[in-house]
């Protein structure tokens, strides 16, 4: 399984779990490294309340303070950026997705030092578990 990333940063990881499965799995995977799940917003679900259809669409919010914090004190505007997120996502053709910033994306935009990235840069091994079959 490869992640293909795309010049805008954002890294995306094919799945053959369902939007439910590869989200619950990230979840799981998040809290079981001690890792705050600070909020799951399920946008479907969202639309569907507000009358629209949407494909399976979620988004998982998440972090560690000791990990984000001196990065945020560092280099303020990074905060636009975190807590980290991945969306997971169905495409027209019913497969499922996961996506998130690259850190090497962030570094770039936000001019943080390379050290510091370390802290944050485990969201692909956590992305490329959840999307394991």
């Amino acid at each position: 399984m490869s992640a293909l990333t795309a010049d805008n940063g954002i890294v995306t990881v094919p799945t053959q779990r369902t939007v439910d499965q590869a989200a619950d799995t990230l979840a799981s995977l998040i809290e079981a490294k001690n890792i705050v799940l600070f909020v799951r917003i399920d946008f479907a679900a969202d639309a569907q309340r507000a009358g629209l259809a949407m494909a399976p669409s979620q988004l998982l919010v998440f972090g560690n303070p000791r990990a984000g914090t001196p990065l945020m004190q560092v280099v303020p505007s990074v905060a636009l950026d975190l807590p980290l997120k991945v969306l997971v996502w169905q495409d027209g053709d019913g497969r499922a997705w996961l996506s998130y910033n690259a850190t090497s994306y962030l570094q770039a935009r936000h001019g943080a030092p390379a050290e510091l990235m370390k802290a944050i840069d485990g969201i692909g091994a956590l992305v490329q578990a959840a999307a394991a079959d």
